[in-house]
């Protein structure tokens, strides 16, 4: 009997991401979507959003939120008003709203 290997894609991704964010484990959010990066697996703004949002529900991950922002500008994805309020959030849990003016001019 042979076994078949699902390969995963970026919907299958997005949602295990989007199920860490709800689950409050923003280090395996992190994990996946390096994991995606590391298959070549194109990334959403779907994808970027539950990782960032991940990242804003827990105190003190603004610098991993930024980070997660300039990749996606960097990868050429467009941000949305999921994402843009996701970061926005973060800063503002870690007091930093300097950071929050400045990704509406990334």
């Amino acid at each position: 009997m042979s076994q078949s290997r699902v390969q995963p894609e970026m919907i299958t991704f997005s949602a295990a991401i989007s199920a860490c964010e709800k689950g409050l484990e923003w280090k395996n959010a992190l994990q996946l979507l390096c994991v995606m990066f590391q298959s070549k697996v194109e990334c959403s703004t779907t994808t970027f959003g539950a990782a960032i949002s991940a990242c804003a529900k827990t105190d003190g991950q603004w610098q991993s939120a930024l980070q997660l922002f300039r990749a996606m500008a960097e990868s050429e994805v467009e941000a949305d008003t999921v994402t843009f309020n996701a970061a926005t959030s973060a800063f503002e849990k870690g007091a930093e709203w300097e950071k929050a003016l400045q990704i509406f001019s990334v």
